[in-house]
C-alpha cells in the first residue's frame, strides 16, 4: 500500500477536478496514441492475375489502414525486411507539426531505413479527412508499398454530411516490369520510357488478358486468371443506404477517370477538406488526390452494377479497371447484364478543367486566404534533352538529391553537401512559346532549393508546356508536402501575370495538397510558409519525379527542434548524433 501524504492527496484532488472540467467542457477529451507494427517485404503476389513481386505490409496489398481520431498520435514500428533495399515511407496529407523529420521522404527529411532495421514514425493527426500513406523511396511506391489513412472527428462531432457505412478505394496502374527495369530505361542513352501500364487496379486487384502476355516464360502458372489475389473488387451494398467512398489515387503515371454504372456521386471532401457538395457521374482523379463522394444505393436492387477505372489525359491502350457494386443479397460474383460504361475522351480536357474549376469549400468550413501574397514563383515545366538524358525540369533546372538529406544540412548548416545559390523564381515570359518543343540549351541539373521567409505568403504558378515531343503536353499532379495550400485558379495558355491574378477565387477556394496542371495550362496556388521544414514539391508521377521535376522548400529552419538520431546515417550524417 502506497500512502500519500496530506499535499500529495489534495493535489491529486485538485488534477481530477481539472480533468472532470476540461471532460465537461468538451476540450479534455484525451487523445489516444494508435501503434502499428509493421514488416516490409516482397511477397509474390498476381494483382491482375499475372504474378511478380510486390512489395507488401503485414503481407497485404494495399498495407493495412491506418484508422485514428483528430490529434491523435499515430506510431508505426517499421521493419525493412527488403533485405536488398532501403525504404522511406510518407505520410501523404499528414502537415507532420512539430516532426518535419518524420515526414518519410528520403533525401529531403530522413536517411533512408536499411535492410534489417526498425524505424518508428510518430506524429500527430490533427486534422480530420482522408488521406494516403506510400514508398518515397526511388520508385517503389508502384510496387505495392501505399495505403490509406483515415482520421475522424473526435468523439461527439459530426460531419457536415451523413451516410451509413464508410469504405476505402484506391485505385492504380500496375507495371509488369519493376521499378528497377522502368529506372535504368529512364536513365539510359538512347531513352527508353516507361510505357502505357498493362492494367488498372481497384483496391489492388485488376484483369489481365493472359493471351497477350509477350514475355516468354517457363512458369505456366505466371498468368492465371482463377487467382484469388485478381477476383475483381466487390462492394457490397444494401438497398436505400448511403455509402461514402473514400477515393484515393496513387497512379505511377495515369490520370483516371472513376464511375459507379447507373449512380450518380456526390463530392463532399477532397484532400481532407470540406467540399461545398456537387454531383458527378465521372469522378477524374489524379495520382496524390482523395475524395470523399456520397453514393446512395438507388437503383434496381435485383441486378449488381460496374464499377469502371479509365485513363484519361493519354492515349492509353490500357484497358479498364473493373470492379461490382452489389446489391445485397445478390451473389457478390453475379457480373452485372450489361457491357461496362463507355470511358470519357480521353484528350477532351474541358470536363475535367470544369471539375477543377467546380471544387470550393464548403459554405461554414471555408478558410479565407490572405488577400496578398508575399512572394510569386512561377514555376515552368519542361522537358529537356541533357547530354543525350531525357530530363523533367522546373524553369530549366532538372532536380537531383544530395547525399545528405536537406533537413539535416540546412539544421546542421552542412553548406557545402549541396548548392547554396537560389534556383530560378521564373522564366522568360516574353519570349518562351510553351505551344513549341523545347531546345532549352542552357538546361542544368542542380540540388539547388527554394528559401521562403518564416510565415510569408507565397503564390506558385505552376505553368504547362509542350513535351519533347510535337503538339504534346501533359496532365501533372502536384504534391506539397508539410502544407496545404489554397487553389486560386485554373487557365489555359500562358499565365498572364498582370490580368490572371485579377481572376483568382479569393471568396471560397478549396484547399488540397495536390493539384492537377491541364496540357498546355496554368494553375495558381497560395500557401503559408508556417511549417518549419525542408518540404518536397514535386509532381506525383514516379516516372517524372524519377526524372527530376521537383524542387524543395525550406522554412523556419532556425525553429526545427533537435533532430532524431534515427534519421541519421547517410551521406555526411553519421556521427553528428550518438543514439
Amino acid at each position: 500500500m502506497v500512502l500519500l501524504s496530506e499535499r500529495g492527496s489534495r493535489v491529486i484532488l485538485l488534477l481530477c477536478l481539472l480533468g472532470t472540467i476540461a471532460l465537461l467542457n468538451g476540450s479534455g477529451v484525451e487523445a489516444r496514441i494508435r501503434r502499428y507494427k509493421w514488416e516490409v517485404k516482397y511477397d509474390y503476389r498476381s494483382p491482375d492475375c499475372v504474378k511478380k513481386l510486390v512489395i507488401t505490409i503485414n503481407g497485404q496489398t494495399p498495407g493495412p489502414t491506418i484508422r485514428a481520431q483528430q490529434n491523435d498520435t499515430v506510431i508505426v514500428e517499421l521493419t525493412n525486411s527488403l533485405l536488398t533495399e532501403n525504404v522511406a515511407i510518407h505520410w501523404h496529407g499528414i502537415r507532420q507539426i512539430g516532426t518535419p523529420w518524420f515526414d518519410g521522404t528520403e533525401g529531403v527529411t530522413q536517411c533512408p531505413i536499411l535492410p534489417g532495421t526498425t524505424f518508428k514514425y510518430q506524429f500527430v493527426v490533427d486534422r480530420p479527412g482522408t488521406y494516403l500513406y506510400h514508398a518515397h523511396y526511388g520508385m517503389q511506391r508502384e510496387a505495392g508499398l501505399y495505403g490509406s489513412i483515415n482520421v475522424a472527428l473526435p468523439d461527439g462531432q459530426s460531419e457536415p454530411f451523413t451516410y451509413d457505412h464508410d469504405q476505402n478505394i484506391i485505385l492504380n496502374d500496375w507495371y509488369h516490369k519493376s521499378a528497377y527495369e522502368q529506372a535504368v530505361g529512364l536513365s539510359s542513352i538512347p531513352f527508353q520510357w516507361v510505357g502505357e501500364p498493362q492494367s488498372l487496379l481497384i483496391h489492388g486487384r485488376g484483369k489481365f488478358n493472359c493471351s497477350k502476355l509477350t514475355i516468354p516464360t517457363l512458369d505456366t502458372g505466371v498468368c492465371n486468371t482463377t487467382n484469388p489475389d485478381c477476383s475483381p473488387f466487390r462492394l457490397i451494398v444494401v438497398p436505400g443506404k448511403t455509402y461514402r467512398l473514400r477515393i484515393s489515387s496513387l497512379t505511377a503515371l495515369s490520370a483516371l477517370s472513376f464511375q459507379i454504372e447507373g449512380h450518380n456521386m456526390t463530392v463532399v471532401e477532397a484532400d481532407g477538406h470540406y467540399v461545398e457538395p456537387f454531383v458527378v457521374q465521372n469522378l477524374f482523379i489524379y495520382s496524390g488526390e482523395t475524395y470523399s463522394v456520397l453514393v446512395k444505393a438507388d437503383q434496381d436492387p435485383t441486378r449488381n452494377y460496374w464499377i469502371t477505372s479509365n485513363i484519361v489525359s493519354r492515349p492509353a491502350s490500357t484497358p479498364p479497371g473493373l470492379g461490382i457494386f452489389v446489391y445485397y443479397p445478390n451473389h457478390p460474383r453475379r457480373s452485372p447484364p450489361t457491357i461496362p460504361p463507355p470511358a470519357p475522351v480521353w484528350n477532351n480536357t474541358r470536363p475535367r478543367i470544369a471539375q477543377s474549376q467546380a471544387i470550393k469549400a464548403r459554405q461554414g468550413y471555408i478558410h479565407t486566404p490572405p488577400l496578398l501574397s508575399d512572394r510569386v514563383i512561377v514555376f515552368l515545366n519542361t522537358q529537356n534533352n541533357i547530354s543525350g538524358l531525357v530530363r523533367w525540369s522546373v524553369n530549366n533546372v532538372t532536380f537531383t538529391f544530395p547525399h545528405t538529406p536537406y533537413l539535416i544540412a540546412l539544421k546542421e548548416n552542412l553548406t557545402h553537401v549541396f548548392d547554396q545559390n537560389p534556383p530560378p523564381d521564373g522564366y522568360d515570359f516574353m519570349n518562351y512559346d510553351i505551344f513549341k518543343a523545347p531546345e532549352n540549351k542552357n538546361a542544368t541539373i542542380s540540388n539547388r532549393i527554394y528559401r521562403l521567409n518564416f510565415n510569408s505568403t507565397v503564390d506558385i504558378i505552376l505553368q504547362n508546356a509542350n513535351t519533347l515531343n510535337p503538339n504534346n503536353s501533359e496532365t501533372h499532379p502536384w504534391h506539397l508536402h508539410g502544407h496545404d495550400f489554397w487553389v486560386l485558379g485554373y487557365g489555359q495558355g500562358k499565365f498572364d501575370i498582370y490580368n490572371d491574378p485579377k481572376k483568382y477565387n479569393l471568396v471560397n477556394p478549396i484547399m488540397k495538397n495536390t493539384v492537377p496542371v491541364h496540357p498546355y495550362g496554368w494553375t495558381a496556388l497560395r500557401f503559408k510558409a508556417d511549417n518549419p521544414g525542408a518540404w518536397a514539391f514535386h509532381c506525383h508521377i514516379e516516372s517524372h519525379f524519377y526524372m527530376g521535376m521537383g524542387l524543395v522548400f525550406a522554412e523556419g529552419i532556425e525553429k526545427v527542434g533537435k533532430l532524431p538520431s534515427s534519421i541519421m546515417g547517410c551521406g555526411e550524417t553519421q556521427g553528428l548524433y550518438r543514439p
